[in-house]
């Protein structure tokens, strides 16, 4: 499996990065108010990219034998994931008026953003290494 490695990870990245581009585009049209947001394919396609984005996470865990406990930055990050998608749902549709939308859609992109530097420099600081 090990030889997949490379496939995976480039896999991963690509999901997080369909992830948060259809996640800027949702909160985008949550904040506005626009219909399209209540189209189906729009629904659905979420719970599809980031399915696959997670069980992609997973297989790189389990191939890489890293596991949360033992690695700081990883805890952190999966930490960061749980407030990342409950901001989410605040960003899309929990929040009250737009306004409210909009900061936990701008919560939600520094969230997706400390993750990031946490998976690339392996550090519970992130960006602050």
């Amino acid at each position: 499996m090990i030889e997949h490695y490379a496939l995976i990870k480039h896999l991963h990245i690509t999901a997080a990065t369909l992830s948060i581009l259809f996640f800027l585009l949702r909160a985008w049209w949550s904040v506005r108010e626009v219909p399209m947001l209540q189209a189906r394919w729009v629904k659905i396609a979420p719970h599809i990219i980031d399915t696959l984005l997670l069980t992609l996470g997973l297989v790189l865990m389990v191939m890489l034998s890293l596991w949360p406990h033992q690695h700081p930055w990883l805890a952190a990050k999966l930490i960061a994931l749980l407030a990342y998608i409950g901001l989410g749902t605040v960003a899309i549709k929990r929040g009250r008026t737009p306004r409210v939308r909009a900061v936990a859609a701008l919560a939600a992109v520094a969230t997706f953003v400390y993750m990031l530097g946490a998976a690339i420099l392996h550090s519970p600081l992130s960006w602050l290494t």
